[in-house]
């Protein structure tokens, strides 16, 4: 970060919309953001980035709110479900990414279907641990399998493969963040370029299946790989440098588990150390800004430079406030 820019924290995660989720907000105690939060003003949210359409069941949009977010700041032209997310990341993978280029890109994930009695849920493919080496042999094993339909793989990442094809451009679908412990029945796209991508998973799981790389991971208690997630299609576009913004992704893995001591834990870490920083920043009067994102929306709240009697009046604000101990996490329940 440069010395000037202004901090912009991001906080994806930081709210769920289930009774469990809900019920540890309810014995969340955050002193440290319910100041700085009163101290603040809220400037914006995704809701104006999102059309009338993708507003109707904000938790099931196809992207999480902050991808939308992301994606505005960075002056990208797209929809729900179709940021240019994989070219974004293909490029911080080293790939070459040339804006504009017409052959679009998307995101193919190793993941873990977890077949249930009554339906199929994806899990945090973080979970696998997937080492290079594992990664690259079931990459090696699928791609003939994608040029034979003529498509490109190209590897990226253990858990970051690239595809590309013209019928990537306009292929939405959700992102992992949406579809990690729910019933996959509610993402897989039934378009019929989605269904020609749904044929290459139905590849993946035949090839994999019994591989011995996964009956390894299956005798070491690991989460095999039997299949891959697809997302973040589109052309890829210019990025708009974000100088001073962090992407603080220490809420994920535990809301995304359902562990919500664990989540309550890195709320109380992020109050001890990164918010506590922030916290500082706006009683010295420098400017800041703060984005929380939940499963319907983000939010954002942001203190330009403030003078003396702007510093007082936010102290005054700030007491004041601070003696209502309810008002953060019903702010937090209705991301």
């Amino acid at each position: 970060m440069s010395p000037d820019a202004c901090p912009h924290l991001i906080l994806p995660h930081a709210s769920a919309l289930s009774d469990a989720a809900l019920a540890a907000l309810n014995t969340l105690r955050l002193p440290t953001l319910q100041a700085l939060l009163a101290r603040l003003s809220q400037v914006d949210d995704t809701d104006r980035h999102l059309s009338e359409a993708q507003r109707g069941d904000e938790e099931y949009t196809l992207s999480a709110p902050h991808e939308t977010l992301l994606a505005h700041l960075h002056g990208w032209q797209g929809a729900d479900g179709l940021w240019p997310l994989a070219a974004h990341a293909a490029a911080a993978d080293g790939l070459d990414v040339v804006p504009g280029d017409p052959l679009p890109w998307g995101l193919v994930t190793p993941v873990h279907w977890q077949v249930g009695s009554d339906s199929v849920n994806l899990i945090d493919p973080a979970q696998l641990q997937l080492t290079e080496a594992e990664s690259r042999t079931l990459f090696e094993l699928l791609r003939p399998s994608f040029e034979a339909e003529g498509w490109q793989l190209l590897w990226g990442a253990p858990l970051r493969w690239y595809a590309r094809h013209p019928g990537l451009a306009t292929l939405a679908l959700a992102s992992p963040d949406r579809a990690i412990g729910r019933s996959l029945d509610l993402w897989l796209g039934k378009t019929p370029e989605a269904r020609r991508a749904r044929r290459l998973q139905v590849e993946a799981q035949m090839l994999w299946h019994e591989h011995p790389l996964n009956e390894a991971r299956d005798a070491a208690r690991q989460w095999t790989v039997n299949s891959f997630w697809l997302s973040g299609c589109g052309i890829a576009q210019p990025a708009a440098p974000l100088p001073g913004v962090t992407v603080d992704e220490r809420l994920r893995s535990t809301l995304l588990a359902g562990d919500w001591p664990g989540w309550v834990a890195a709320w109380q870490a992020l109050e001890a150390g990164t918010l506590a920083d922030l916290l500082a920043r706006a009683r010295a009067g420098l400017p800041l800004a703060i984005s929380l994102c939940g499963e319907r929306r983000a939010r954002t709240w942001r203190q330009d430079s403030a003078g003396t009697w702007q510093r007082l009046g936010h102290g005054l604000r700030e007491r004041f406030l601070k003696a209502d101990g309810v008002a953060v996490v019903d702010t937090l329940k209705d991301l």
